[in-house]
């Protein structure tokens, strides 16, 4: 398998976390939805990452959908997202709300790098910033110190999610250290295993 993509985008690093998740061998070709617009293109007509092209040539678009796909195809009783009932709701609830941060914090991070000084709208921004914080907020009083994961005792898309949204949103200047201290301890042992690791841009 190609992941196409830079793992500096969240949506491309929750791809490859997931395929390390499950032993998964593949290739990577780091590309930029911004700097490779056009052999992006060639994978994803939208120009955005990350892209997965199969074995079989078939190639998926948009982080959740490929994350779907992995999890039926090689994930089975040990998938990252459970297949159905109250747990299946739960991971898929805090993914959803770690996603929403991600797209928040990634809105102000273009503003901020691509929108010219003098047409920057600080409010907007700010606003961006305050919603990407509070939905890690939300996710940090769930964190039970005492525990290894976020939910269910074991790694799942919660985990992976929530990891890669304090990270782009630490990126923009918050302060998970103080704001979301459970959170970011969390993170920090994520960071030890080698999915996550092995992943870092």
């Amino acid at each position: 398998m190609l992941l196409v993509g830079v793992n500096r985008s969240p949506y491309t690093r929750r791809v490859a976390i997931t395929l390390k998740a499950y032993g998964m061998p593949f290739e990577q070709r780091a590309l930029s939805g911004f700097a490779d617009r056009a052999e992006v293109r060639t994978r994803n007509p939208l120009g955005r990452i990350p892209a997965l092209v199969l074995d079989s040539g078939e190639t998926l678009i948009d982080s959740g959908a490929i994350i779907d796909h992995l999890d039926e195809t090689h994930g089975r009783n040990r998938a990252l997202t459970p297949e159905a009932g109250a747990d299946r709701r739960a991971v898929m609830k805090v993914a959803a709300t770690m996603m929403g941060a991600c797209d928040k914090a990634l809105q102000a991070a273009y503003s901020r790098n691509h929108t010219p000084p003098e047409k920057q709208h600080q409010p907007w921004f700010d606003d961006c910033i305050a919603q990407a914080a509070s939905a890690l907020a939300a996710v940090d009083a769930m964190v039970n110190p005492n525990e290894p994961y976020l939910l269910l005792g074991r790694l799942t898309q919660a985990d992976i999610t929530a990891f890669v949204a304090e990270r782009i949103a630490r990126g923009l200047g918050v302060d998970t250290d103080t704001q979301m201290p459970k959170l970011r301890a969390l993170t920090r042992k994520l960071m030890e295993e080698e999915p996550f690791r092995s992943t870092e841009p």
